[in-house]
């Protein structure tokens, strides 16, 4: 079972660090699963992701306090603006357009109500 929870962990890193450059992708919650996943297999890469000078503190954040850091926060919001402006240049259908708005808008209000980190 420690190597599936090992494979996990790659998999969450791997979604991590593409949602770093991809708008809309999540970066954090990959991050925390990442986390999850090596605590139960690689107490290496546990350590490694925790003290990691980049993905630790967010990690810190939640675990102490579920807090979200401000930047993490304008960044998400620019993010979700973004895919919503590029939606609607690239003229998808309104129904699609007013999905993303009240899912986007849920996202939103769940991050923007997390603590400060």
């Amino acid at each position: 079972m420690r190597f599936v929870w090992l494979i996990l962990g790659l998999i969450s890193i791997g979604l991590a660090v593409i949602g770093i450059v991809l708008p809309l992708l999540p970066t954090v919650p990959f991050l925390l699963l990442a986390a999850f996943f090596f605590a139960r297999s690689s107490e290496r890469l546990h350590h490694w992701l925790l003290t990691h000078p980049t993905f630790g503190p967010f990690i810190d954040d939640w675990n102490q306090s579920g807090a979200i850091r401000p930047k993490a926060k304008r960044l998400a919001t620019l993010s979700v603006l973004v895919v919503l402006g590029a939606s609607v240049l690239m003229k998808v259908s309104t129904l699609v357009i007013i999905i993303q708005c009240i899912t986007l808008s849920l996202v939103m209000l769940f991050i923007w109500t997390r603590p400060s980190g």
